[in-house]
């Protein structure tokens, strides 16, 4: 049995279920026996479709903090280190379940087909959401934290509603499941507990999924919880796990049973997946600040696209084929979204914000829209 490695000062909790050991071979945790054949049935496809997000999602992550860097967009959140982790999910849900994600599950935008433009017109601030959420089953990025906890598990209710007295048949069939994304820093939030407790209570079809990264931007994650996330669930009566979240394999494999839990109405389920923030908190941050060199290179180690690769070549026989494609494909993608954002026009000018900020007129907006008005009449004297 293999043992999941524990960077400088990040220890796994020794329930987390691992399946590829960090060199991409087979070998499942002690944790993990009871999800073997889970994970044995992910075929060769799906792991491909998820190297593929993977990769195509690094390379557009690389291109946004590059257009960041030259003015083209107000912020980035880089997502590189965690994609493992969000393409587990994303690939273990139905077109009809929604997702409700933070502002950094870019693999799971275009895992939903997002298009790249999209999500860079929110951090151009060139939109007031994003996309039409209903075009793709997944929410606008959230910026207020676990604010979008309280939304998945509303939505989840209704379901729960809507599905009371259906067959197991039917609910396998129609029954939707909701994701709440959120990392380690947003746990620590009111608005978490009280989620979670509602769920609870009305046995709502949502899967709690967590992203423990490790840092709340410079907060490391022994400040912000003495035992592991994963354990909460049971003060709330309902099943939580850990995983590690830098292994596709067991992601996958614990999130198939997660939604397949919730969508038959047996309640709620977290998942707390274990993995690591390799670039900064966003393009204002500096994690040098905060975190040391060590730290980084020994969780590279960990890096879940090399692991990956190595599953796929070892397991499957993949060739050079086809990661020369998947890299020149990226490398499109990447040339193509920079066509269309550079120097792209505001669809909301600057002054038209000031509008949408509230339904209904508000005194201090209308103040601050007045004085900004009155700075850009100076700018044209």
């Amino acid at each position: 049995m293999s043992t999941i490695s524990s960077p400088i000062g990040h220890q796994l909790p020794e329930e987390a279920i691992g399946i590829l050991s960090a060199d991409g071979f087979f070998d499942p945790t002690d944790a993990a026996q009871a999800f073997v054949d889970d994970a044995s049935a992910i075929g060769h496809e799906r792991v491909a479709e998820m190297y593929r997000l993977m990769a195509h999602t690094r390379r557009i992550d690389q291109e946004g903090v590059n257009l960041q860097r030259q003015g083209q967009l107000v912020l980035w959140t880089p997502s590189i280190g965690q994609e493992a982790a969000q393409a587990g999910v994303v690939t273990a849900l139905e077109d009809r379940d929604w997702i409700f994600p933070t502002y950094r599950e870019h693999v799971m935008a275009r895992g939903r087909g997002i298009p790249d433009e999209n999500v860079f017109d929110f951090f151009r601030g060139a939109v007031h959401g994003g996309w039409d959420p209903n075009a793709y089953n997944m929410q606008p990025y959230t910026v207020v934290l676990a604010a979008q906890v309280l939304h998945a598990t509303g939505y989840a209710w209704g379901m729960a509603q809507k599905q009371r007295g259906w067959t197991d048949a039917r609910r396998k069939e129609e029954g939707r499941v909701s994701i709440a994304c959120f990392g380690d820093g947003a746990s620590t939030e009111g608005d978490v507990h009280e989620a979670m407790v509602f769920a609870a209570s009305f046995d709502a079809p949502v899967v709690f999924f967590i992203q423990n990264n490790y840092w709340a931007i410079s907060t490391p994650f022994e400040v912000q919880s003495k035992v592991p996330l994963f354990k909460r669930a049971q003060g709330y009566g309902f099943d939580g796990f850990a995983v590690d979240g830098n292994d596709p394999i067991a992601t996958a494999a614990v999130m198939d049973r997660a939604v397949d839990h919730a969508r038959r109405g047996k309640g709620p389920v977290l998942v707390e997946a274990h993995t690591y923030r390799m670039g900064a908190h966003t393009t204002a941050d500096d994690p040098t600040k905060y975190r040391t060199k060590e730290e980084e290179q020994a969780h590279a180690q960990a890096d879940p696209m090399v692991r990956t690769e190595a599953y796929l070549r070892r397991r499957f026989d993949y060739s050079d084929a086809f990661f020369t494609e998947v890299e020149a494909e990226a490398d499109e993608l990447a040339a193509s979204l920079r066509d269309k954002i550079v120097d792209a026009p505001d669809t909301v000018s600057l002054r038209e914000k000031f509008d949408l900020v509230y339904a209904d007129g508000h005194s201090l907006v209308e103040a601050q829209a007045a004085e900004f008005d009155r700075w850009m009449e100076g700018e044209d004297a």
